[in-house]
């Protein structure tokens, strides 16, 4: 059995996409899984020890790339994958595994792919309520299966581990907290810079390390943020690859997060996930271990699905105290 899976583009939608492949190992043991994926989030992969292969995508997320997509489907023609499965709901995106000639064609009918995928399944969202809930079900056509779907598990690699300490030259002699107060969805995702600062300077006032990660486009509000505590934060956002932040996160003994791909990486290491909701729904895209909490105003506008606050107020995030994240940590 060779499996041929399109991942998602996001990086915590990749996380969430390993569940998808442990229950295909769990199904079909002796499998091949192959993953086709944007080069930002291939380096998940690594930590994914179901994932035979990672196959780079090179259009860019939002282009349609037509004659990519077509060469990328011959050029995999030679591979004789049985079964492909489209994560995401776009057209584009169920090309490759048609001109690949996969014999089966799983995914959702997303943006009317019929005949480019003729395993075509129709969603029903009140009944899979969960973003990984849909993409376990199309490993199965047992809607039970998917709801008791297998949580994203990563493997960390010890030599990876001390290489990361090595090169930023880390200590472990205190406890180490992350920060992690991107989102690159938008703003109204995003817990207001003072409320993380007020969080680091507590921590770091009880002994805490506190490192920030975040991607290049943090990097403003992760130095707004270490100003705000006189420098005394390691900030590491923009400065590592995203293997390197999985690696560092491996190390902490909590990550405070928004929504966002971090939140999905430190809750697949098993670590205290403090996930903070704004515009998004913890109900739809949770972090996926039993040692999360959830930190969620509920407001009668919530959630939006927004970018930008629409009532101009990001009321949903601002009024979740830093005190209730600093209680959760220092009374645990």
């Amino acid at each position: 059995m060779r499996v041929l899976v399109i991942a998602p583009s996001w990086v915590g939608d990749m996380v969430m996409a390993q569940s998808l492949f442990i229950t295909l190992k769990r199904q079909y043991p002796d499998c091949r899984i192959d993953v086709i994926a944007p080069l930002a989030t291939i380096p998940l992969l690594e930590y994914m020890p179901e994932v035979s292969l990672g196959i780079e995508m090179t259009v860019k997320r939002g282009k349609l790339g037509l004659l990519t997509r077509i060469k990328s489907g011959l050029n995999l023609r030679d591979h004789y994958y049985d079964q492909a499965i489209v994560l995401p709901n776009t057209w584009k995106s169920a090309l490759t595994p048609f001109f690949a000639r996969i014999p089966q064609r799983t995914g959702y009918v997303g943006e009317c792919r019929w005949g480019l995928l003729n395993d075509a399944r129709l969603l029903d969202k009140t009944k899979l309520t969960k973003t990984v809930q849909r993409f376990v079900a199309l490993a199965t056509m047992s809607k039970a299966d998917a709801e008791d779907f297998p949580k994203p598990v990563f493997k960390v690699d010890p030599e990876r581990q001390n290489q990361v300490i090595q090169k930023y030259h880390l200590s472990k002699d205190r406890k180490i907290a992350a920060l992690c107060p991107g989102a690159e969805y938008g703003e109204a995702k995003r817990w207001p810079i003072s409320h993380y600062a007020e969080v680091a300077r507590q921590l770091i006032d009880y002994g805490w390390q506190v490192w920030l990660l975040g991607s290049g486009k943090d990097q403003a509000v992760t130095d707004q943020i270490n100003q705000l505590t006189d420098g005394a934060c390691l900030d590491f956002a923009g400065k590592t690859s995203l293997g390197e932040a999985v690696d560092l996160l491996s190390l902490v003994e909590v990550a405070v997060s928004n929504d966002s791909g971090l939140m999905h990486v430190a809750s697949a290491l098993n670590k205290k996930v403090l996930a903070i909701y704004g515009s998004s729904d913890p109900n739809f895209t949770p972090p996926l271990n039993d040692k999360a909490r959830i930190f969620y105003s509920a407001l009668e506008c919530s959630p939006c699905f927004k970018r930008i606050c629409p009532l101009g107020h990001t009321s949903c995030l601002t009024d979740i105290n830093p005190g209730s994240v600093i209680s959760e940590l220092t009374d645990s």
